[in-house]
């Protein structure tokens, strides 16, 4: 059966969007179809601000709807330390754990030769730019564990060691409640390798 061009237009767009396939573009466009016209205006309303008004904070490349953003111009944060991350989604997920009190820098991506994505095409270069101020002492890199995301953290590494700031990589290993006998060979080693004093 052919669905009339505006459902297949809709279940188009929606399965264009990461992690929807045609079957969840389906369910999806039936349930947009069912919802009350004030609900769906507000759907499509919200849409249409979220990319009206975000933007990328010209510090630290966060998406925000305020530049700076309100991390970057929160006097109580430590300014000294910048949290290096692949993407907004990590940010949030490192501020729930209430532990992480210094400034970061979004790179809106990792380097990936297979991808044809190289430095310049995501945010290292401002990166560098913040630590010309000599006020930052420390870059933590926080980049995913995966080929890329190693290969990104050292190359920004190998570009600040050299400006005198201490560089660091988050931890990796273990998860907190997860079973050796579960973990795999890569996964034990780099947590021994990251072993520290009690």
């Amino acid at each position: 059966m052919r669905y009339s061009d505006p459902i297949a237009r809709l279940i188009e767009k929606l399965s264009s969007l990461p992690g929807i396939g045609p079957k969840t573009a389906q369910r999806l466009s039936f349930y947009i179809l069912n919802m009350p016209g004030d609900e769906v205006q507000e759907l499509s309303s919200a849409l249409v601000e979220a990319k009206e008004r975000i933007t990328r904070c010209r510090i630290c490349g966060n998406l925000t709807d305020v530049d700076p953003c309100s991390i970057c111009s929160d006097e109580q944060r430590d300014h000294s330390v910048i949290c290096v991350l692949e993407s907004p989604r990590d940010m949030i997920a490192m501020e729930k754990t209430k532990e992480f009190h210094g400034t970061y820098h979004v790179l809106h991506g990792v380097i990936s030769p297979m991808d044809g994505i190289g430095p310049a095409d995501i945010n290292i270069k401002e990166l560098l730019e913040r630590l010309k101020d000599d006020q930052v002492t420390e870059v933590i890199l926080a980049t995913n564990p995966n080929v890329e995301g190693e290969a990104t953290a050292m190359y920004i590494a190998r570009l600040v060691k050299p400006l005198g700031i201490r560089v660091t990589r988050i931890a990796k290993g273990v998860p907190v409640g997860g079973d050796l006998e579960y973990a795999d060979e890569v996964t034990l080693s780099k947590a021994v390798e990251g072993r520290r004093d009690l």
